[in-house]
């Protein structure tokens, strides 16, 4: 029997109603999956140091042990503490981000100092990986009218993230220049890179690279999607790139130099 013409016509809009719908549904159900997986990360990263927080505890109100083991154990605590103030810090930006409350305190700055500042801040992990870092910045000033602990942070993270990702012993390199009136800064590992289907979603939130490594599965999903905003905030854009797993990473920050940045703004609240 044939079907009439205005019949298939009526049909056609319904077919594509089920299509988004179906489609909607695989998107809510996939953004649910992450929420749980994220939810049992976060139980994970804190439940870690805890333990250890808590053995440290127990040693030094026991008073058991040398004055160097004590030393150590109040070093234990000190280390996990910054660890939790890190993961807590990074869901507050996430959530300050989300509900576009972030605000940035620019002023003129050189980005030299920030970037320095953020070595400075993860060396004590390159060096107990045994790590190889070089370092080429310019010579002279590099001026943003930016927000330099912001940016100072967009740089921890991505030191951190190829540090946790190279093996001990391996190399990362950090070099700055200019071009165009903008500011490159490149990071490059040597760890176990990123595959190619990966890349495009390097940078979403509460996302992990899924290679066979425990390592890829430890930490949140919410550094690089950090990243990713303080920079895009900042008028810049950030890209990764990689030849495959095993040939190491680069992450390339690009930055508007002073004269090119949008204006001041303010404090984000407290």
């Amino acid at each position: 029997m044939e079907i009439p013409h205005n019949s298939v016509r009526d049909i056609t809009p319904h077919m594509r109603l089920l299509r988004r719908a179906r489609k909607r549904v695989k998107a809510l159900a996939a953004a649910n999956r992450r929420k749980d997986e994220f939810l049992a990360t976060l139980s994970h990263e804190l439940r870690n140091p805890l333990a250890s927080i808590q053995y440290a505890l127990h040693l030094l109100s026991t008073g058991a042990g040398e004055a160097s083991a004590r030393q150590m154990a109040q070093a234990r605590i000190e280390r996990q503490v910054r660890r939790m103030t890190r993961l807590v810090d990074d869901l507050l930006e996430v959530s300050w981000i989300n509900h576009g409350r972030l605000r940035l305190r620019r002023e003129r700055m050189d980005l030299r100092l920030v970037v320095n500042n953020a070595i400075e801040t993860v060396q004590p992990v390159i060096k107990e990986r045994n790590h190889h870092l070089s370092v080429v910045l310019p010579d002279s000033p590099v001026w943003l009218q930016a927000d330099s602990s912001r940016l100072e942070q967009v740089f921890i993270n991505l030191l951190a993230n190829a540090s946790k990702y190279t093996d001990a012993g391996g190399e990362l390199a950090v070099w700055m220049h200019t071009l165009d009136g903008q500011v490159v800064v490149r990071i490059r590992d040597s760890g176990i890179g990123i595959a190619p289907d990966a890349l495009p979603r390097i940078f979403d939130l509460f996302r992990q690279t899924d290679e066979a490594d425990d390592r890829s599965r430890s930490g949140l999903g919410i550094g690089l999607a950090l990243v990713r905003n303080l920079v895009e905030t900042h008028g810049g854009t950030v890209i990764a790139t990689s030849a495959g797993p095993g040939k190491g990473s680069e992450f390339s920050v690009r930055l508007p130099r002073l004269g090119e940045a949008t204006p001041g703004s303010q404090s984000h609240p407290s």
